[in-house]
């Protein structure tokens, strides 16, 4: 009895914390499969976006996407203007209809 209540409790006490769901959001525009990998909202500018995605499977570094201006940031420092139907056009025209 002992053996089978310490089994219920640890049983329980797995289901109960359970792992966080590592999904992204993918879409396929011109051809080009871009997926969401993470993503974070600028608390002080909630226009900015720092966001990391991949483009037909190649993953970039963490950058910065200014939807106000059309603009990215990339790892370097170098800013760059979004490409037409690219990541930036994803990320801003999905996360500002919420």
């Amino acid at each position: 009895m002992k053996f089978l209540t310490t089994l219920l409790l640890l049983l329980l006490l797995l289901l109960t914390f359970s792992q966080p769901a590592q999904a992204s959001l993918c879409r396929t525009v011109n051809e080009n499969r871009i997926c969401i990998l993470s993503i974070k909202r600028s608390a002080k500018y909630h226009w900015e976006y720092r966001a990391s995605v991949s483009i037909n499977g190649k993953k970039t570094p963490v950058e910065l996407y200014n939807c106000r201006r059309r603009t990215k940031i990339e790892s370097s420092g170098k800013t760059k203007r979004f490409d037409k139907n690219g990541a930036g056009e994803l990320i801003c025209s999905l996360l500002e209809q919420s």
